[in-house]
């Protein structure tokens, strides 16, 4: 009921994060009614349910509608990170530009849920003060409230209902490559003729698995390196076919289906600034240990736990850094070295910003990183129910060279074009 992602869980979570304040609010208002008042009405002989109805709760409707203001607001600014869970909204434009580092895209998504917590709060400061003077009835309220809700329920259900029906769910991780992997599939499935509904920007890569695992997602695209050390803990090989055939393997005995690989290997690549790469003569990841008690490192929340990532990073090249990593999105890690923020960063081999902000990729002299071919992970139960998945992602077996990821994850981030829309054109040159 309230695990999964999509738009339900976000309402049930929303739903009682906002419990809170109105309850106190409400415990303040009835606590705040003169004694006098509630002694007349059972001099009256009122039962104390006729005291709670008609004297206490309209007494305490003005404090009752502030806890509702503060609640609504929160929930406002709240509800955009809800779309780490593709629960949609205005936070998919938040996302979209974190993923981008596009500042027009977050703003496209911050300023109108600003001013939506601003008119909500406006509106219910009107309604409060309205109360508290008398001018607006409290026997209004009510049916007011009811009408709210209702138009509440009619907006939320047809986002709810467009995520839900017989269609094949198409989930992505929160970067940039991913959302055009996602799109990528999501088209190539249509072409089949089946509806796909796209969930992409979700929070990372266990969410993504919750997700596959849950039945909400039908297929991502996943890294086999990835797979096998960060989701099922497992040691993996450096031989690119034998990664892949045990993220096969271990994937089947949970359900799923791991097709043939994408064409490339998006490996973690660690990046410094080219112009102190060229000042300090540093090349490899075994030369960092001669500065690395000078620097600051900063890594993405996901790198600095996985089992691949950050522990085992620095136990394998003995570094010693000057002070703890900084942890950040990793949409923004790039941007954060090039403005010296901090002096060291994991990032993806295909990213486009490492050629556009003058930075260079360390030699992994020691083999620590594992191949990260992308491969397509279906629910076995989805692809028994629709063929047309597995010709779909037949189309786009070993047709994605590194090249192409990266032309683009370059056409997303630096020249800000529609994923869609890019995803469409490379489809295009497959058909030719």
């Amino acid at each position: 009921f309230v695990g999964g992602i999509g738009p339900r869980t976000a309402l049930v979570t929303l739903t009682l994060y906002a419990l809170l304040p109105v309850i106190r609010t409400t415990v303040s208002g009835l606590r705040s009614i003169d004694r006098a008042v509630i002694e007349a009405g059972v001099a009256l002989g009122m039962t104390p349910r006729q005291l709670l109805f008609m004297v206490q709760l309209p007494l305490a409707v003005p404090s009752i509608v502030a806890g509702v203001r503060i609640a609504t607001v929160i929930g406002v600014g709240t509800a955009t990170i809800a779309a780490a869970i593709g629960a949609g909204g205005l936070g998919d434009l938040i996302f979209r530009g974190l993923s981008m580092v596009d500042p027009i895209a977050i703003l496209a998504g911050a300023v109108p849920a600003a001013a939506l917590a601003l008119v909500a709060d406006g509106a219910l400061a009107l309604l409060e003060r309205r109360l508290k003077t008398g001018r607006l009835p409290v026997t209004t309220t009510a049916p007011a409230a009811v009408a709210a809700l209702a138009l509440l329920a009619a907006l939320a259900w047809p986002v709810y209902a467009s995520a839900t029906g017989d269609r094949v769910v198409v989930g992505s991780k929160n970067f940039t490559e991913q959302v055009m992997l996602g799109e990528l599939v999501a088209q190539a499935i249509e072409a089949e003729g089946l509806q796909a509904s796209r969930q992409l920007n979700l929070g990372g890569t266990f969410i993504c698995d919750r997700a596959l695992r849950a039945g909400e997602v039908d297929v991502y695209v996943e890294y086999t390196g990835t797979a096998v050390t960060a989701v099922f803990h497992q040691p993996v090989s450096h031989d690119p076919q034998q990664a892949f055939e045990r993220a096969r393997e271990l994937y089947a005995s949970a359900g799923i289906t791991t097709l043939d690989p994408l064409g490339f290997n998006n490996t973690f690549a660690v990046l410094i600034r080219s112009d102190v790469a060229r000042a300090m003569n540093l090349k490899s990841i075994d030369d960092l240990r001669r500065v690395a008690g000078r620097w600051t490192p900063g890594f993405g929340h996901e790198f600095l736990q996985r089992d691949d990532g950050y522990p085992g990073l620095v136990r394998t090249y003995d570094l010693h850094f000057g002070s703890e990593p900084r942890a950040m999105d990793v949409s923004l890690i790039y941007k954060a070295l090039a403005d010296r923020q901090v002096d060291v960063i994991a990032g993806d081999a295909t990213s486009a910003q490492i050629a556009v902000l003058g930075l260079t990729a360390l030699e992994d002299t020691r083999r620590y990183f594992p191949p990260y071919d992308a491969v397509p992970l279906v629910r076995t139960a989805a692809l028994l129910q629709h063929p047309e998945i597995g010709r779909a992602l037949a189309r786009l077996s070993g047709k994605i060279s590194e090249q192409d990821m990266r032309a683009m994850n370059a056409a997303v981030d630096i020249e800000h074009r529609d994923p869609a829309a890019v995803a469409r054109e490379f489809l295009k040159t497959l058909t030719k």
